[in-house]
């Protein structure tokens, strides 16, 4: 008798002793389910979400997205020199910002009245829409007939870590399941050999950390999970030294086979997420290596990217993530690290933006080229904007190459593309100096909301039970903003 065998005999024998015929039923549940781990809606706990036809994951109406690939620029890039150009800034640049605006604004750091601050880089029309955009982002700029430019997104934080919380889950504090988390629980994954909610990250990590893609008080399946460039693509994910795959997977079926009788007598999914992962792991040997060699890539796709195959950055986490939606990935979440620019925002923004705008101008020709574009739903965004003024509060305007911007969360821009956004288009509008939102504001919850839409989720409708009340993404308020949908 194996050692398994007499542990799962001494586990059944406690059980019935323990619990005299209830236990003879969870044994035999057990057996069933040890008869059916490979493959099993039972020992799988997304599996049943991952059958589009049957189930809660049905979608509540035909989708225009099949997946999603959120970028999210952590520090949050200046919306006024990259998307949102003001003349009527430009020209009052230097000049101290009006009294009737500055009167009980509380910012993040500035602390004295300060100078309005205008662009250093020139605005021009791109394709037939006619598009605005910076002359920082040329590259994106030739896909403009792709782009929807929300120009009036508002949050309610000032601050980083509660300002990524809010963008990603919908609340400013800690505890909440992320967007990519939600999509999930309502979707699953069309990748049995995969996770559904894989992330990529290019520098440090966000302020808020790793919660911004967890699962919060949904079950841990679906947590993101985070691929690296660098060394084992995930970690622990290849066997140990002196551990042959023959004899790993011995261990993963055995080890199922004890967490399916304890799933049997207690019922915890948490048990069953465990069984689960296991076995994801065990797929994943063979499908991530594979996704991740991006080497085998043609050449002229490497060129459009410009990656550098084994050197960890944006551009290659691009063409991962266009790799991971190709193969079924449900939502894919790039963060990139470096766009807090409290100082040299002209020379940071130029620097950072020389790193994304090939890479996401490429990542969008790659996936209308391929047919994936009008199905993937790609998303730039960041937890808020940049002040119209100075942070420091000198009179200093244009001349000094150590200006910066403050944290803004009256009114700031992100954009979407394909996926079922209407293209070419402008949604929002702010005042003279882009301070504060004058025409069709749209709140977090509104963005999420439309999301969620467009992934064929009607959002007041993806709720989950906890602590003795429904919760969803867009908490009590959200709506969909027609006027951007295709």
């Amino acid at each position: 008798m194996t050692d398994t065998a007499s542990a799962m005999q001494l586990l059944n024998r406690r059980s019935l002793l323990s619990r005299g015929s209830v236990g003879l039923g969870s044994a035999a549940l057990a057996s069933m389910l040890q008869s059916q781990t490979r493959g099993s809606t039972l020992a799988d706990p997304a599996s049943r979400l991952s059958n589009k036809q049957t189930g809660e994951n049905r979608p509540h109406h035909p989708c225009k997205a099949k997946s999603v690939i959120f970028v999210h620029l952590v520090g949050a890039p200046s919306h006024l020199d990259l998307f949102d150009y003001k003349p009527v800034l430009q020209r009052l640049d230097g000049q101290l910002m009006p009294d009737d605006l500055w009167k009980g604004l509380r910012l993040a750091f500035i602390r004295k009245q300060p100078a309005l601050l205008g662009t250093r880089f020139r605005f021009r029309q791109h394709g037939d829409s006619g598009l605005e955009l910076s002359e920082l982002l040329p590259s994106l700029g030739q896909m403009a007939d792709e782009l929807c430019v929300i120009k009036s997104l508002h949050t309610e934080h000032f601050n980083h870590a509660p300002a990524q919380l809010f963008l990603q889950s919908g609340f400013g504090q800690f505890g909440r399941p992320s967007m990519g988390a939600w999509v999930h629980y309502g979707l699953g994954s069309e990748n049995r050999n995969l996770p559904g909610f894989v992330v990529l990250i290019t520098g440090d990590i966000a302020g808020a950390g790793n919660s911004l893609w967890g699962s919060g008080f949904l079950p841990s399946v679906h947590q993101g999970v985070e691929f690296r460039s660098s060394g084992d693509p995930v970690l622990f994910l290849s066997n140990p030294d002196g551990l042959s795959t023959d004899a790993r997977k011995r261990i993963i079926d055995e080890i199922t086979q004890l967490n399916s009788i304890q799933l049997a007598d207690v019922g915890d999914p948490e048990i069953a997420t465990r069984i689960q992962q296991y076995e994801l792991a065990w797929r994943m040997q063979s499908a991530v290596p594979e996704l991740m060699s991006i080497d085998h890539e043609p050449e002229h796709i490497h060129r459009m990217y410009g990656t550098a195959p084994g050197k960890p950055s944006f551009a290659n986490n691009c063409l991962l993530a266009r790799r991971l939606v190709e193969r079924g990935v449900r939502f894919v979440q790039l963060y990139d690290e470096g766009w807090d620019h409290h100082s040299g925002v002209f020379g940071g923004l130029r620097a950072k933006c020389k790193q994304v705008d090939q890479p996401l101008a490429a990542l969008l020709l790659d996936l209308k080229q391929r047919g994936l574009l009008e199905e993937t739903l790609v998303v730039w965004g960041s937890e808020f904007g940049r002040t119209p003024m100075l942070q420091d509060g000198e009179n200093s305007g244009r001349e000094s190459d150590r200006v910066g911007r403050d944290h803004h969360k009256e009114a700031f821009a992100v954009w979407m593309a394909g996926g079922g956004i209407k293209p070419g288009t402008v949604y929002g509008k702010t005042d003279e100096i882009g301070f504060h939102i004058v025409e069709n504001p749209m709140h977090v919850n509104d963005f999420h909301a439309t999301i969620l839409h467009l992934l064929g989720i009607q959002h007041d409708e993806l709720t989950f039970q906890f602590q003795g009340r429904p919760y969803r993404l867009t908490d009590i308020g959200g709506k969909v903003i027609a006027p951007i949908v295709g």
